[in-house]
């Protein structure tokens, strides 16, 4: 097979152009795939983790399991049992070095559970038997990964509930959905610490996500602040844009090139890299661009920028169950 390309840089840099090591299923395993079969064995947070990997494309183990599970080997149980029954399909990427962990998809199976709890035909979600390989060869899988890592991290419960949590998730798709006419940001979210600050509280940070691998060139980049000061404009809201590098050199270049821009249009903007927020991207890695501004929390940042307003997320007659935004956790029940 031909090489094919993959990213220049970024967690999906190391990935080779063999991307697609499928896991098969069990022979005995491959009739199973009814969907009303499964009604008496799929537990809310099945049904929550079916959704959540349709609405970002592709999760892997270790992110499942930082939002929807005790321990890496529950999660990895579970996620091999909803792939026997092909609520998900999964494939291994191969790596220059190591391993990648098992990458999970949407499969037939959890097609047709999520369409018939959307009222809806399995055509509508827009699936196609070719939709994994699609995605484990695109050339933007590493870039969806790098937002999907830092996302659940933020997701993820935080060893103390002062570092706040991930209330909102908006996807790529989601978010173009909403708002494509303006801008196309990598994700939207609300960051919100319940005990609030020493000052403050509570705090809301609402944000758009720019995850930025490198790749496009700095004029590029200052290029989207026109459409996110058209969409504050427009909208009368004020969220903030968080860029997320893939080094520190990069953060600077990006800060250099950016600050007299957002300065000019009134951009709340405040970027990292991972190599501060690697693990702990709650923590105080953010800068915003305006000087003499240092590096803060995201619950520091609300303080920094005391008037945000969050953009009009509520649900519209245009909105079906398909487009309505997913929890980032799962559901509280038992045996969860």
């Amino acid at each position: 097979m031909p090489a094919l390309p993959r990213p220049a840089s970024g967690p999906g840099s190391r990935y080779t152009a063999r991307a697609a090591l499928t896991r098969p299923r069990p022979t005995s395993a491959r009739h199973r795939t009814d969907a009303a079969a499964l009604t008496r064995a799929l537990t809310a947070r099945d049904l929550w983790i079916t959704a959540m990997v349709h609405e970002h494309r592709v999760l892997t183990t270790p992110q499942i399991a930082r939002i929807a599970f005790n321990s890496q080997r529950s999660a990895q149980r579970r996620l091999r049992t909803l792939h026997q029954h092909a609520v998900l399909d999964s494939f291994r990427p191969l790596t220059q070095h190591g391993s990648a962990p098992e990458h999970y998809t949407l499969g037939p199976t959890g097609v047709s559970v999520i369409a018939a709890h959307a009222g809806c035909e399995p055509a509508a979600l827009g699936w196609r038997p070719t939709s994994t390989g699609r995605i484990a060869y695109s050339p933007s899988l590493g870039h969806d990964i790098g937002v999907n890592e830092l996302l659940t991290h933020l997701a993820a419960p935080t060893p103390s509930a002062t570092h706040g949590r991930l209330t909102v998730w908006l996807s790529e798709r989601s978010c173009a959905r909403r708002w494509d006419d303006m801008i196309r940001p990598d994700a939207y979210a609300h960051w919100h610490n319940p005990t609030g600050t020493d000052t403050e509280s509570p705090a809301l940070l609402p944000f758009f996500l720019e995850y930025d691998t490198g790749s496009q060139p700095l004029p590029r980049v200052e290029a989207k602040l026109v459409g996110y000061a058209a969409f504050t404009t427009s909208t009368n809201t004020r969220p903030a844009l968080l860029i997320h590098t893939r080094t520190a050199s990069r953060d600077r270049a990006l800060r250099h090139r950016l600050a007299q821009p957002a300065r000019d249009l009134g951009l709340y903007v405040a970027t990292s890299s991972a190599d501060f927020t690697t693990h702990t991207p709650w923590g105080p890695w953010w800068a915003p661009l305006e000087p003499p501004a240092r590096r803060t929390t995201l619950t520091g940042l609300t303080i920094h920028w005391p008037d945000l307003v969050p953009a009009n997320i509520d649900p519209t007659d245009a909105d079906t169950p398909l487009t309505l935004p997913i929890p980032p956790r799962p559901p509280t029940a038992p045996g969860l």
